[in-house]
């Protein structure tokens, strides 16, 4: 039975962490010392698109791309850049952010409403090409 639902772990993750709105990321997502970080699942931005510049990191991943002594471990997560993250509506990425701050990986912050609030407050978009495996001969 589960005793602690998503809802609750997300309002959690939210009283300890930054959250930005679609607004504020608006205003700072061309500043060189910030990086947005999609971290929908590649599907999803091969569907939806994706904020033109930002990075992607599949949430099933980040920990381990922002963790230097992971063999998966990214390098872009150690520059020292503010990380903003989001997903489609804001929830995955308030975990997310909450998970990678305890790791100690800072200033991070979440954008509300995610990808969806992005979109239906105009902002920019690009298309994500799908790049498949070619099929073993």
């Amino acid at each position: 039975m589960i005793t602690k639902g998503i809802k609750q772990l997300c309002a959690e993750a939210e009283r300890e962490i930054e959250t930005m709105t679609v607004e504020q990321v608006m205003a700072v997502k061309d500043d060189p010392n910030v990086q947005l970080v999609d971290i929908r699942d590649i599907r999803e931005l091969w569907r939806d698109g994706t904020i033109p510049g930002a990075s992607h990191a599949p949430r099933g991943m980040l920990e381990f791309w922002v963790d230097p002594d992971s063999p998966y471990y990214r390098e872009e997560f150690g520059s020292g850049k503010k990380f903003i993250f989001y997903c489609a509506g804001g929830m995955r990425s308030a975990l997310a952010c909450r998970a990678v701050q305890r790791m100690g990986l800072a200033p991070v912050a979440h954008m509300a409403g995610g990808f969806g609030a992005w979109v239906k407050a105009g902002g920019a978009t690009e298309a994500r090409e799908a790049k498949l495996p070619k099929p073993k001969s």
